[in-house]
């Protein structure tokens, strides 16, 4: 069974979907089975591996709210090994329509079952909340990595993340753990972001990656080509680090929080 993963942050601007599009191309580039699964209604992993959402017949909102088989939403990318489960705006109205459905915070969980043996390493790309969506991404997957800003009030919130998980393990998915705290967009020229690195590292311990993932302008340009940047510029910073956590995501161990 493929290993699932939850990109989890309710703070928006993070880096989820950046982390989220870069792993899941990086891993498949190194010759793995990847799905990712974009649970963000701004679709914005969904563009940034090159699928148009205005041609899409069917999305993730059809799997949630329609119970369509997930595997006929799933796509190929141009990325060899690496297939999207797609995102459109429809999901903005998912949680409304899911209130009422018994054992809720499990559809998605119950969807990906079906194809979990078909991948190695399935990536859920979630909105910048902590709603019923990001309950069901963390009720689905086995792990958790949650992206931290290098910038003031980093850690603003994260409190009601620990907690969020810590309800989640205890009612809904009792081995849920946080697995990598990736520190992002980093500029080393400031003070500052060594003293919220520093922060980080102090409050999560061995949980924070070795990786760190720099300010890069290839990061913010590749999403506007439709590619990862680890494909757009492969020699750039910002693909050098996401593909070093990458290889720290497939050593994958038992450490962690939790």
């Amino acid at each position: 069974m493929g290993v699932v993963y939850a990109v989890v942050n309710q703070k928006g601007g993070v880096g989820k979907t950046t982390t989220a599009v870069n792993v899941s191309a990086a891993i498949a580039l190194a010759g793995r089975r990847v799905l990712l699964v974009d649970v963000d209604p701004q679709g914005n992993a969904t563009s940034g591996v090159g699928i148009e959402k205005g041609k899409l017949e069917a999305s993730v909102y059809h799997v949630l709210v329609d119970e369509l088989p997930l595997e006929e939403v799933i796509l190929p990318t141009e990325i060899a090994g690496l297939d999207v489960v797609p995102s459109t705006l429809d999901l903005a109205g998912a949680e409304i329509e899911l209130m009422t459905r018994i054992s809720r915070e499990q559809v998605l969980k119950a969807a990906l079952e079906p194809v979990r043996s078909r991948y190695d390493y399935l990536f859920l790309d979630t909105p910048p909340s902590l709603g019923l969506l990001t309950v069901n991404c963390l009720t689905a997957c086995d792990r958790a990595i949650v992206p931290i800003q290098c910038e003031y009030y980093a850690l603003e919130g994260i409190t009601q993340l620990m907690r969020t998980v810590e309800l989640v393990r205890r009612r809904l998915n009792p081995h849920l753990r946080i697995a990598h705290v990736l520190l992002t967009m980093k500029d080393p020229r400031l003070r500052l972001a060594q003293q919220v690195e520093e922060e980080v590292r102090g409050f999560f311990g061995a949980a924070v990656s070795s990786a760190v993932i720099p300010r890069n302008v290839r990061l913010s340009e590749a999403p506007s080509f439709g590619l990862p940047a680890v494909v757009y510029d492969a020699r750039s910073r910002g693909a050098e680090a996401y593909r070093q956590f990458a290889l720290e995501v497939m050593q994958d161990d038992t450490s962690g929080v939790g």
